[in-house]
């Protein structure tokens, strides 16, 4: 039986009660063509005789492909075209599956020891079907016939040197490939291949170095013309990566931590232009576009940035209380308060609306004060402090006396803090960690964004 015409795609029959002939393949339940044509179908199978002629790829043919994907232990090529056949190849053949054991006679660890992408191969077809294989191995004319440096890409000449048998004339790199007999037109170049040899220690060790020694991407497309290059600078208004921005004046730029995640640069703007002239403003984000719950706004006078923070610092937006401050103003890393000499009592569950004063009146009722400290949050309590007592107080008789005891409605919990950080409940060092990750994310700014946000370990009990 013929058909009308058909082309690539179309569905001609059902699989399995149909079985597939030349230029058709199955696709699931159907049978679907793969060439420009018409369809036949003979004692159950159904095939589809080609208009113009494509090739027919068999094992035993010799083609010519472009290395297009470099995995670990496999590479794929794009057949670019068959010897001895002048024609295009077709559909299901345009690709074909090189396995690392099949490159040449040496041990590759990896697929990248021997090839690289855009390199351009001679290879023998080993299988046809279900998926076109290829061998370079087992004929001296099969390997690499042209290859680029991947670090300016530059035409690689075929040198020996110790195990390299690659060197870019106009870099200077090093590396090996698989060479065919006739790399570049030449002859005899299979046998800087060292068949049978194994690598000396420097090679290995230069293999060990990993993703560094094997790049398969080109790092350029044209050769080097000694020309200055000029970049072009871009607006990076998304906060996820681009040029180092413009320093501004000293006061004049802000940190905004605390933002809901549904607050994107164009809100913050919004929010900030009633206060003045701005020149830049972004919320930063993750290589997702997501926000990352800070920002920062840029402001041509002083004034107005110190107007924005006594406006906006504290404020509610979205439901969550932000914070604003001075983004250049210097917190060194690990910057602690200095403590009065005395026993540190750690005092939690507190109220959110328990001040200061009351945690002092709480403790001086049973020894004599000589310091506390509420730990904040933009401006608003965390649920714990601290109190200091002079060193000839009976700290654990304070500690029975105000443990348990119910403060603004709440019971709170009492107990000597360790020295040198935080209390039994880990409160203790809140505002230097919070602090260290401000000024990482002022560094990530200053840098165009380009950092990722650190993967939370899991919550403790």
């Amino acid at each position: 039986m013929t058909t009308s015409l058909v082309t690539p795609g179309t569905k001609v029959g059902t699989y399995p009660a149909q079985t597939a002939g030349p230029g058709t393949a199955v696709h699931g339940t159907d049978l679907i063509a793969t060439v420009l044509g018409h369809v036949h179908e003979a004692d159950g199978s159904v095939s589809v005789e080609a208009l113009n002629h494509v090739m027919d790829i068999k094992v035993g043919d010799v083609v010519i492909g472009i290395v297009d994907k470099v995995n670990e232990k496999n590479a794929e090529l794009v057949i670019v075209s068959a010897e001895g056949q002048d024609v295009p190849p077709v559909a299901d053949q345009l690709r074909a599956q090189l396995r690392v054991t099949d490159i040449v006679d040496r041990y590759l660890h990896q697929v990248s020891d021997g090839l690289r992408r855009r390199d351009v191969c001679r290879a023998v077809v080993t299988a046809a079907s279900p998926v076109l294989r290829i061998d370079m191995r087992n004929d001296a004319a099969s390997g690499v016939l042209h290859a680029l440096c991947h670090h300016c890409g530059t035409t690689m000449l075929p040198e020996q040197d110790g195990d390299w048998n690659m060197h870019c004339p106009n870099c200077g790199e090093r590396t090996f490939r698989a060479l065919s007999d006739g790399y570049g037109m030449g002859e005899g170049h299979a046998a800087l291949n060292g068949a049978g040899k194994r690598w000396t220690g420097a090679t290995e060790a230069h293999f060990s170095k990993g993703p560094a020694a094997r790049a398969s991407f080109l790092a350029e497309d044209v050769r080097e013309d000694g020309r200055p290059r000029a970049y072009p600078r871009f607006d990076t208004g998304g906060g996820g990566g681009g040029q180092r921005r413009q320093r501004s004046a000293p006061g004049c730029r802000l940190f905004i931590g605390g933002l809901d995640r549904g607050v994107d640069t164009d809100k913050l703007r919004e929010i900030f232009s009633a206060h003045g002239d701005m020149t830049d403003c972004v919320v930063m984000t993750d290589d997702s576009g997501t926000s990352r719950g800070f920002g920062f706004v840029t402001y041509g006078d002083k004034a107005h940035a110190d107007a924005a923070i006594a406006a906006l610092d504290g404020k509610r937006i979205n439901g969550r209380r932000i914070g604003v401050r001075d983004a250049d103003q210097k917190r060194e890393r690990g910057e602690r308060k200095p403590q009065p000499k005395g026993t540190k009592l750690y005092v939690g569950n507190l109220s959110f609306d328990t001040g200061l004063d009351a945690l002092k009146s709480l403790v001086a009722e049973h020894a004599n004060v000589v310091g506390a400290d509420l730990v904040m949050d933009n401006g608003r309590s965390k649920g714990f402090g601290f109190v200091f007592i002079a060193e000839d107080a009976d700290a654990a008789k304070v500690v029975e006396a105000i443990n348990g005891k119910e403060v603004d409605g709440r019971k709170i919990r009492a107990d000597i803090a360790k020295q040198g950080g935080g209390g039994k409940r880990g409160g203790g060092g809140g505002g230097n960690r919070r602090s260290s990750r401000e000024e990482r994310a002022k560094r990530e700014e200053a840098e165009g964004g380009g950092g990722k946000r650190r993967r939370r370990g899991p919550k403790r009990s």
